[in-house]
């Protein structure tokens, strides 16, 4: 069943991203070649009589991609030239591109509200509702009750925040921990974390909780998938700079061996914990392909903007040569990532 989830979630989430590249592009009037999902040789395929995109399943349930006509700097002489994405106007191109990153913020804002109607929505507000005896906060002053204001001068909006910069610090030296009193006072503690082995891993923690409690209703949802959108999304944006900046290590990254786990761990909790997941995939899958590195939409966006900026078009192959390098690189990564799940695993 975790074999079948994985390929299910994954499935879903390329397939929304690459759905978002594939309406653009019809719309634009730009010549689909194929719609793929997954990688390797084709195991089924089809096409419409009346559609001229050919509709396949590869072998290998990693990744997608939808196949436009004038995306290599190879001459196409198949296909008319009206009807090839670098013919298109700038906007047309802009869409085309940013659609599938679009999709997927979409499609985990609509997940986070179905979970939030059908299942609940606990508090995503920074607010201290336990404090565990025998841990480092019991005795450090921090009260029940506190909104968590800063964490090591890191402004704290909701409880993703907290969870991230116990990760993100060192954790051999104590978090200052900036919080605002019931009685409105402002007060500030230091408070180390305490290390413990779970799952022959270790794990650092504080000894605080949030409020478990959770409120039902359709305004509630709304204001959930929101909050917990942009939580997400402020929550990658801090990772990658992290991971430019040496803060995280490349060590921290997963991939799909260590997805595979976390599928298997998710799918025990419940079917909406399985939507949480593919929720915050889609997410990560939407951002990462924003970044302005070469081979990911970001890195077309970014010759779109050098484009407008210069007014002309950057040499088709100028743009090719650093979308491949880009690639090689970003395999490269992958193949680093998987090792490191690998170990990580046995």
């Amino acid at each position: 069943m975790t074999l079948l989830y994985f390929i299910l979630i994954l499935g879903i989430t390329i397939f929304i991203h690459e759905l978002g590249h594939f309406i653009f592009a019809k719309k634009a009037g730009i010549y689909v070649y194929e719609f793929a999902l997954g990688m390797g040789p084709r195991i089924y395929s089809w096409k419409s009589q009346k559609d001229e995109t050919v509709y396949s399943i590869r072998l290998i349930p990693l990744g997608g991609f939808v196949q436009l006509a004038g995306e290599s700097i190879d001459e196409d002489k198949i296909i008319p030239r009206n009807k090839q994405l670098q013919t298109k106007t700038w906007f047309e191109r802009f869409l085309t591109i940013i659609a599938g990153a679009v999709f997927n913020f979409l499609f985990a804002m609509f997940l986070l509200f179905i979970i939030g109607l059908f299942y609940g929505v606990s508090s995503t507000k920074p607010v201290i509702n336990d404090l565990v005896e025998n841990y480092p906060a019991y005795n450090s002053g921090l009260q029940i009750g506190d909104i968590i204001l800063e964490i090591n001068n890191n402004r704290i909006r909701t409880w993703d925040d907290v969870l991230l910069q116990i990760e993100l610090s060192d954790k051999e030296k104590p978090l200052t921990i900036l919080v605002l009193h019931a009685d409105e006072m402002i007060g500030l503690y230091t408070v180390s974390l305490k290390k413990e082995i779970e799952n022959d891993k270790e794990v650092f923690r504080l000894g605080i909780s949030p409020k478990r409690e959770k409120t039902y209703g359709l305004l509630s949802a709304i204001n959930y998938a929101v909050t917990r959108t942009f939580s997400l999304f402020r929550t990658m944006f801090i990772v990658i700079g992290s991971l430019f900046s040496g803060t995280l290590g490349l060590e921290k990254l997963t991939g799909p061996i260590g997805i595979y786990g976390i599928v298997g761990q998710q799918s025990q909790a419940g079917f909406d914990s399985i939507l949480y997941l593919i929720a915050f995939l889609s997410i990560n899958v939407g951002f990462i392909n924003l970044i302005p590195f070469p081979a990911f939409d970001g890195g077309r966006l970014l010759f779109l903007v050098i484009e407008k900026v210069k007014g002309s078009p950057v040499n088709p192959k100028i743009e090719n040569y650093f979308h491949t390098i880009g690639f090689v690189i970003l395999m490269i990564l992958m193949l680093y990532i998987t090792f490191n799940d690998l170990v990580k695993l046995f």
